[in-house]
């Protein structure tokens, strides 16, 4: 196994994710390699997310300790939770994941790799559905994303810590911080784009409706594009 000289922290915003954390923990403890640290920042939970992620890592560090976990608590807020994870990082790059995705089982390797040639980057992407419309909609995601060198949060975005920190991290906005962090970084340069594929919870197109999410995203992102504030876009968004 292939050794590279950067570190990696994965940092992981948590808001009621009781259900998806017992398998998102186990996940992580058999990617090979294993990511140096793992930080978990909750947001608020009030569905027992600390205390489960508490049990699971009991169970994990009897049996293992090649991770350094770390589970915190912060403001409410994605840009929030994740910029307090960066602030306990120890890592020479990030990797923010989000509590319904997965990575693939070469993840950490890929990364490190990526790391070594890129400042930042991010993976293709997959909904966890048979539906075949939603294999369309991964496949436009990860085309559009390619393109335009533009990622979401869905698709493990990772970072040096120096060049996160350059920008600022994470912009303070309840929605679409990750469209506005990869503007600032294309300031600097290209993402990596690694065909290697997370896969993402469909829940979202399921609960409210392919087409209707489609045309939900489209318009919010068109709205952000043309200067709506962030603060409406959050509205539209968790009012569907």
């Amino acid at each position: 196994m292939t050794v590279y000289p950067l570190k990696l922290s994965i940092i992981i915003p948590l808001l009621n994710e009781a259900d998806n954390l017992p398998e998102l923990m186990a996940h992580i403890v058999r990617l090979d390699p294993a990511p140096q640290q793992v930080i978990l920042v909750d947001g608020g939970s009030v569905d027992g997310s600390v205390a489960i992620a508490d049990s699971v890592l009991k169970s994990i560090e009897a049996t293992q300790s090649a991770i350094d976990w770390h589970i915190i608590e912060s403001t409410v807020g994605r840009a929030q939770q994740m910029n307090a994870g960066a602030m306990l990082a120890t890592g020479d790059a990030l990797l923010f994941l989000h509590a319904d995705t997965e990575l693939p089982a070469d993840a950490i390797d890929n990364v490190q790799q990526a790391v070594a040639q890129y400042d930042w980057g991010r993976f293709d992407v997959r909904l966890d559905s048979r539906e075949p419309l939603l294999k369309i909609v991964g496949l436009m995601i990860n085309q559009r994303s390619r393109s335009m060198g533009i990622a979401t949060g869905d698709q493990a975005i990772f970072i040096k810590k120096s060049v996160f920190e350059q920008i600022g991290g994470y912009p303070d906005q309840p929605l679409m911080e990750d469209i506005e962090l990869c503007k600032r970084l294309k300031k600097i340069a290209r993402p990596a784009c690694l065909k290697s594929k997370v896969t993402t919870s469909a829940r979202r197109w399921q609960q409210h409706g392919t087409w209707r999410t489609i045309f939900l995203m489209w318009h919010l992102r068109f709205d952000y594009w043309r200067g709506v504030s962030p603060d409406v876009l959050k509205q539209r968004y968790y009012k569907q």
